[in-house]
């Protein structure tokens, strides 16, 4: 049997000694998440957890170092609570940065007023979050008066809309539980960096993102998101710059996200979509108040056929190309002169209408910054970004959009640009940072090479709580039928388990073929769990029927793989159909790998195998959420046994039982102890 090694991260990283010095606040942290402390009575269930301790103290030296700190910690150690309590006490100005909104409302509603109540510590509290997520006065007037609803389901939500202007005192769409947050009425009711009239507006006074933001700069403590934090780091336009100056701590939670949220946003993208909504705006304005100056139903029409003709350029649905791997016949690059021109063509229109409304000419400028992005998109796949590092150019084609993209092949010369000049602390945390308590994966993407790395094991016991099983005899996991491979072998354990199951699987394709067959085998078998599948519902509602029905199975793929916690009986297995690997023909990915090679690393090792390990570490975090849980992790992928890199993952996962016998399984469901040894690859 292979034992999952103790090994320290800080020995890993090249971190300093496991064993610190003492800091100044370790006795304080000590009295205050020991068991007479503050924070006992304040949280219900909570108990002392040495790893959650001995993290705040990691934090708080941090803090008072203005360095930086990784901080991996195991599900179950109370991260969360591990990082506030030293930032509310010592943080000064701190933003915290969230993987998901879910997460930034729970922080703001929930665990930071804990925290507070508890500590008796007199910081003030904001949210913040992008512009799309508040109604905007102006343009909900607009739409009232314009009246262009698609559906009679849009009118009703315009009416709870109008009502909810006057009660609330944010603006936050998320308070509206009656209009479902991607209702397609928001795009009409809120406003883009494009379309904000800025302090030209009659609301300006009234504005609920203003209002957030000035809340924001004056707060101790701001919620974000990873998102607006990028998004504002690349456009200025999110209201974080003007704290990032002020601020003594910056907290990442879900840092794990960071590459490809950071990656999404240091890059450029050109959509037809904008190019549409441009379009749509330059018809509103010019009607209101240049009626008399062009035929502006015309102008706009030859645009839209331009853009929505570049979209048809790809007949498939969905489309990821780099730049070389576009055909010459494919008629893209025609198409996308034809647009250039047509946008030339609208914007000399503009340009002579443009002083008659300062709506006007807000398009003006909005169009001039797309035609500029259209010609920046150049045709050179090696092309050098604003820093001086190369960049991939790729096209991303949607079902009604086009996305021209320009990516940098690495974000950490330009996030470490970001993290000079005044000192202050940067605290990144996640359950998933390490690839075998290694986290130079993590560090090598996001420029922090050699800054010290620590790791606290999970408080569960999961060699007590759960079993790890590969089932034998699964083909390559390439092979037709894959699928319905797996199935064969989760259907007997599905029954063990009495359902209450996820399903994750790797692809979309894999999610609708596992939810056809499971739905015709429990009709067949007379089994009575409750199906969901992904897409059916959104996630939130999903996951609410899941929990209430007791014996649900979910089939779900990425959105499921992370931010889920579903406790107690509900979930007893979670089956992981593959290893999830990023699909080989992805643009940013291969363009990375070919840098790589270049450059004498081996690709696969170095870049691919630590993301699908840190994705995987992910999924099966899904299982055991707490003490008291119970269930089994069942990996379908045959290459974490045969493989020479399946020793690497299965060292990564947590120490669970491990298993290739289904009766093993079966008997744990049935309360017996396993009838075999732990088995693991050679």
């Amino acid at each position: 049997m292979l034992t999952d090694p103790r090994l320290t991260a800080d020995a890993a990283a090249g971190a300093p000694d496991p064993t610190p010095e003492p800091g100044k606040h370790d006795a304080e942290i000590d009295r205050m998440f020991g068991p007479g402390g503050p924070l006992s009575p304040a949280v219900g269930g909570f108990r002392p957890r040495r790893s959650q301790t001995e993290m705040a103290k990691a934090v708080a030296a941090a803090i008072d170092g203005r360095s930086t700190l990784m901080a991996e910690a195991g599900t179950g150690t109370g991260k969360t609570f591990a990082y506030l309590v030293p930032a509310l006490l010592w943080g000064g100005k701190t933003i915290v940065s969230t993987g998901t909104k879910n997460l930034q409302d729970q922080l703001f509603l929930r665990d930071i007023p804990t925290v507070r109540a508890a500590l008796q510590a007199p910081v003030s509290v904001a949210l913040l979050k992008g512009r799309g997520n508040y109604l905007c006065h102006y343009h909900l007037e607009r739409t009232l008066q314009n009246g262009r609803m698609t559906s009679r389901e849009d009118v009703g939500y315009l009416r709870e809309i109008s009502r909810f202007l006057k009660m609330t005192s944010s603006g936050d769409k998320a308070e509206l539980a009656r209009v479902p947050e991607n209702a397609s009425i928001w795009n009409l009711v809120t406003s883009t960096r494009d379309n904000c009239v800025g302090a030209e507006c009659q609301y300006y006074q009234d504005c609920f993102v203003m209002k957030a933001r000035k809340e924001a700069q004056q707060a101790d403590v701001v919620v974000v998101n990873h998102h607006l934090f990028f998004a504002d780091v690349a456009l200025k336009d999110t209201g974080v710059a003007e704290l990032l100056p002020s601020a003594n701590t910056i907290i990442f939670d879900e840092a794990h996200q960071l590459p490809d949220t950071a990656t999404l946003f240091f890059g450029d993208t050109f959509s037809t979509s904008q190019v549409l909504e441009l379009c749509r705006d330059v018809l509103a304005e010019g009607l209101a108040h240049a009626r008399d100056g062009a035929d502006w139903g015309k102008v706009v029409t030859v645009v839209e056929k331009a853009a929505r003709d570049l979209r048809l350029t790809f007949p498939q649905d969905i489309v990821r190309l780099s730049l070389p791997q576009i055909a010459p016949s494919s008629g893209f690059f025609p198409a996308l002169e034809t647009l250039k021109d047509e946008l030339d063509g609208m914007l000399a229109v503009l340009e002579k209408q443009g002083e008659r409304a300062e709506t006007l000419d807000q398009c003006r400028m909005r169009g001039i910054e797309l035609a500029t992005a259209l010609r920046d998109w150049k045709f050179d796949p090696k092309a050098k970004v604003a820093s001086g590092e190369e960049a991939v150019y790729w096209v991303e084609a949607y079902t009604s959009s086009l996305q021209l993209h320009k990516t940098p092949l690495s974000i950490a010369p330009i996030f470490n640009g970001q993290r000079e000049g005044v000192p202050r602390s940067w605290i990144f945390t996640s359950a998933t940072l390490a690839v075998k308590n290694d986290f130079k994966h993590f560090a090598e993407q996001m420029g922090l090479t050699g800054e010290p790395a620590r790791t606290w094991p999970s408080p569960f016991n999961y060699e007590q709580q759960g079993i790890l099983y590969v089932p034998q005899g699964l083909p390559d996991p390439n092979s037709m039928g894959y699928t319905d491979a797996v199935l064969d072998a989760a259907l007997p354990i599905i029954e063990a388990s009495e359902g209450r199951a996820f399903l994750l699987c790797t692809t979309l394709r894999a999610v609708k073929r596992a939810a056809e067959r499971l739905r015709d085998e429990f009709e067949k078998r007379g089994l009575p769990y409750p199906l969901f599948v992904q897409g059916d519902k959104g996630r939130t509602e999903l996951l609410d029927q899941f929990r209430k029905s007791g014996n649900g199975v979910l089939i779900g793929s990425q959105s499921f793989w992370e931010g889920v916690d579903v406790r107690g009986e509900a979930l007893s297995l979670v089956i992981i159909d593959k290893m999830p690997f990023a699909p080989p023909d992805d643009p940013v990915l291969a363009a990375r790998i070919e840098v790589m090679e270049k450059q004498g690393l081996n690709g696969f090792m170095h870049h691919t195998l630590p993301e699908a390990i840190i994705n995987l570490k992910q999924g099966a975090g899904r299982l055991i959420r707490d003490e008291g849980d119970r269930g089994v992790l069942m990996l379908c992928d045959p290459r974490v046994i045969t493989k020479p890199y399946g020793r690497r993952v299965w060292q990564s996962l947590p120490p669970f039982k491990r298993t290739r016998e289904a009766q093993v399984v079966i008997d744990f469901f049935k309360g017996e102890p396993p009838s075999e040894p732990d088995v693991s690859p050679s």
